[in-house]
């Protein structure tokens, strides 16, 4: 008997594909070379990428498309096609592109992808966004190596400049026929890293404002105390804006909110003054002022409550004062709906998530409005459920952050994790009771 389960264990073994074979150490060292190329803004190597990502997928028998959008701006997708193809498909989404990293304030190169003797893998891209893109990739290399077929069509979305704002990339794609086409019912986008043992689920995001305040005013001598100068009426408007900041973030300390449910303000720069082959002008105050503010609006505020305040309050006409966006992502649909996704047992999209997470051995964390932007809102704005989602339980948050790292154990799990959700959500056949209502999750 024992010889008879050798036999057909060798038997399986040896006719299993080499090219869809994978080992902890192999999928480690395929995270490695995906976080080794260079795609950091402002000139990420996207041929690089493109060349690396168009491997895999031949490594898997899967086929890939590259679309230009934009010149020199490629977007990879990947598809696993399903055996029920008319049931809407999976979209598993993640962008190339990493923000830049100062170089010598990482204690290991941020392209090396370095494993420490603790097993932690320091790279930028380690967290955001790349472990997610390469754990899709090793869970469909699981599940075909287990000989699993997807009903629904299944398709990886590698998209370019997501961290510039994705209008060359997810935008573009998202009002495209090349998307139209592939008949998605539900996104998989990218979520943050959980400081304890939860997977942190985001339905919603907070809406980019990005505001500058002008103010203007007589110029005059140093020396003398002007009424409504350009740099006192900006003052007084900086510091409305700081009592505000301040009671947003009183409800967050409190554990009344959080973060994702208040409207963040950060000021990111201040432009005044008169310069000279010194410095500034010492003696002269200027006519001009500038500020501007990083403003992040949940979907569950009143925007034109909003903008009224910084109307009357931070930027009023009184004060010689006004303002403009350099970018107003909008917080609701063209309904006046908050543009979210539902994360309860409406939305069977949700529940599957959740049993699969469960399954696999992970804990979901409470749903949350993700406190940053990203592609997914594009493809929420279409009326389509989008889920953000980063398997990173137990890891600090370092995205954007010097010493960015992710533990390959956590790493490792993530793509169990990944495995279990293709796998339910491609398993699903809803016979269309849930095809016309995309718009209300």
């Amino acid at each position: 008997m024992e010889f008879l389960y050798l036999y057909l264990y060798l038997i399986l073994l040896f006719t299993i594909p080499s090219s869809i074979q994978s080992s902890s150490e192999e999928a480690i060292s395929r995270f490695q070379q995906y976080l080794q190329i260079n795609t950091a803004q402002p000139t990420p190597r996207y041929q690089e990428s493109t060349n690396f990502l168009i491997s895999q997928a031949n490594s898997l028998s899967l086929d890939s498309q590259t679309f230009e959008f934009v010149t020199a701006k490629p977007l990879v997708l990947i598809k696993w096609p399903g055996t029920k193809p008319d049931l809407p498909s999976i979209l598993l989404y993640s962008h190339t592109d990493v923000v830049p990293a100062e170089f010598e304030k990482w204690a290991h190169h941020p392209f090396s992808a370095h494993v420490d003797d603790g097993g932690r893998i320091y790279a930028r891209g380690s967290q955001d966004m790349k472990c997610v893109g390469m754990q899709y990739l090793e869970a469909l290399r699981r599940l075909k190596a287990e000989g699993f077929q997807p009903l629904r069509s299944v398709y990886l979305a590698f998209a370019p400049d997501e961290e510039i704002g994705g209008h060359d990339g997810a935008e573009k794609f998202a009002e495209s026929q090349v998307f139209e086409k592939l008949n998605v019912g539900i996104v998989l986008d990218e979520g943050l890293a959980s400081p304890d043992g939860h997977y942190r689920p985001f339905y919603a995001e907070r809406s980019p404002w990005w505001l500058v305040i002008k103010a203007t005013g007589a110029p005059g001598h140093g020396a003398k105390l002007y009424h409504n100068s350009a740099m006192e009426n900006l003052l007084k408007s900086i510091e409305s804006i700081r009592r505000f900041r301040a009671s947003q973030f009183d409800l967050i300390k409190a554990g009344l909110r959080e973060e994702g449910d208040v409207v963040s303000v950060n000021m990111v720069f201040l432009k005044a003054g008169t310069p000279s082959p010194t410095g500034f002008v010492m003696n002269l105050q200027p006519s001009e002022a500038e500020a501007g503010f990083d403003v992040r609006v949940p979907p569950t505020t009143d925007p034109e409550s909003l903008e009224r305040r910084i109307a009357e309050e931070w930027a009023p006409i009184s004060r010689n004062m006004s303002f403009s966006f350099k970018q107003k992502v909008p917080v609701h649909d063209n309904s006046g709906k908050p543009i979210i996704t539902k994360a309860d047992s409406s939305n069977p999209w949700w529940t599957l998530l959740q049993n699969a997470v469960q399954k696999a051995g992970g804990k979901l964390g409470k749903p949350e409005v993700f406190p940053a932007s990203t592609d997914a809102r594009y493809f929420r704005r279409r009326g389509l459920p989008a889920i953000g989602f980063s398997p990173m339980a137990n890891t600090p948050i370092l995205l954007h952050d010097h010493n960015e790292f992710l533990h390959k154990d956590e790493y490792l799990k993530g793509i169990e994790i990944y495995e279990s959700i293709i796998k339910a959500y491609a398993s699903f056949d809803d016979h269309g009771k849930h095809g016309g209502s995309r718009d209300e999750l």
